[in-house]
């Protein structure tokens, strides 16, 4: 018999509050925590709006030196596991170092380390011939997003299987998919798993620039979000983590874990089509929904939820609605639909695992977070976004799904346990 995976720690960094409680009280009351730009200036860039997180290292426990040492990224993730850790009741130096493992998710890894250090060693892009003597003895640690799972798993004293996933936007799905396989085929017993991103550099923003990808809804940065709606014209980017304490179930039940929920399938598919470009379709991330559906061994009308990734680009929003429809049948225009990204933006690698945390509590409280600044509904989508407020509502079964750059398509099924059918 398959071993079962369950979520029994929990930890969350997200736009609009450190820490679990915060966040869902954010996203569960609708409120948004998009603002302009503040981490540079955002004045000769396209878009200059962002969901950023007002973060103090030194309030969450970490050491001047390892502030010293970490990326943002990195800090995140540890703080984060340490939630978690402390989250799940589980006293981590009790258990085999060795069963014990970490697996972090990251599409960018320390992008906003390695630019700053460019700056300093170029003298601020001033020298061809960069002066490596002014650079952080740090340095590699940011070139290699390795570090991030290395820096949780010493914060942890996690000495089992150790990765980083980095399929773009995907990451934080495809981390946490790892990681439960990982305890499923019996090379773990415990997993430290989710994923983090601090990607608000200014080489970030221009590449989405260059691609226009972002919004332009600079005069109004706190509804600049919209998925779904009519006005849209881009997603914001963001910035976050969360982390997760994985755990096989019946040891779980044995030590009485509180339990959020229990991660019953997870599937990824490429379109092996276009780096930026969506088939109309909605084709592989469909496939991606039934392969997840079929390992939980649920049919579409057993979903209760489904927690989109609701970029907030006209392409995105078109592509997983046509998904939905195709992986769900007429089960798709039953099912409420939201997306988080309109009230904590796009934290790229980082979102899946945030939108896995909201999935977890959507199933654990019985709330459907609602899609903040859905006033107009796009005409050509038909299906229940949950505009504006929260939806008491049962959810014993919930999808998360996510799309990524490159042609990633992602999608994890969650259930209450004992409302699982594996």
């Amino acid at each position: 018999m398959r071993r079962r995976v369950v979520i029994t720690g929990m930890g969350v960094l997200a736009p609009g509050g450190v820490g679990t409680k915060n966040f869902w009280s954010l996203i569960s009351e609708g409120r948004t925590a998009t603002r302009t730009l503040t981490r540079f200036d955002p004045t000769p860039y396209r878009s200059r709006v962002a969901a950023e997180i007002d973060f103090r290292p030194q309030e969450h426990g970490l050491r001047a030196q390892e502030i010293r040492r970490m990326d943002r990224a990195a800090q995140f993730a540890v703080v984060a596991a340490r939630e978690a850790a402390a989250d799940s009741g589980l006293e981590l130096s009790e258990l085999d170092p060795h069963r014990t493992g970490v697996t972090i998710g990251s599409a960018v890894g320390a992008t906003t380390s390695l630019e700053d250090e460019y700056r300093v060693v170029s003298d601020d892009g001033a020298a061809t011939l960069v002066d490596h003597t002014y650079a952080t003895p740090h340095l590699y640690d940011y070139l290699v997003p390795s570090s991030f799972a290395a820096e949780v798993a010493w914060a942890l004293g996690a000495e089992g299987p150790s990765t980083v996933a980095s399929t773009g936007c995907t990451s934080g799905i495809d981390a946490v998919g790892h990681a439960v396989e990982l305890i499923r085929e019996g090379s773990a017993d415990v997993m430290i798993t989710g994923a983090t991103e601090a990607p608000l550099a200014p080489i970030t923003v221009a590449c989405f620039d260059a691609i226009k990808a972002t919004t332009v809804h600079n005069d109004d940065p706190e509804h600049a979000s919209r998925p779904y709606d009519s006005t849209r014209n881009g997603f914001v980017l963001g910035e976050g983590a969360a982390a997760f304490v994985l755990e096989e179930y019946e040891s779980a039940k044995r030590r009485g874990a509180t339990v959020y929920a229990e991660i019953v399938g997870y599937a990824t598919r490429s379109n092996a089509f276009h780096m930026t470009g969506l088939r109309p379709d909605g084709a592989e991330m469909a496939e991606a929904i039934t392969s997840a559906l079929d390992e939980a061994r649920l049919n579409p009308g057993d979903l209760d939820y489904v927690n989109a990734h609701g970029s907030g680009t006209k392409q995105n929003d078109r592509h997983e609605t046509a998904a939905f429809k195709r992986s769900l049948g007429e089960h798709a225009y039953r099912v409420p639909v939201s997306s988080i990204k309109s009230m904590v933006g796009h934290s790229l690698g980082a979102i899946g695992s945030i939108e896995i945390a909201a999935s977890a509590l959507a199933v654990k409280e019985n709330v459907v977070p609602p899609t903040a600044n859905l006033h107009q509904q796009d005409p050509e989508l038909d299906l229940d976004y949950v505009p504006l407020t929260a939806r008491n509502w049962k959810t014993d079964r919930v999808l998360t799904v996510g799309s990524g750059f490159g042609g990633f398509q992602s999608a994890m099924v969650l259930a209450r346990p004992g409302r699982s059918t594996v």
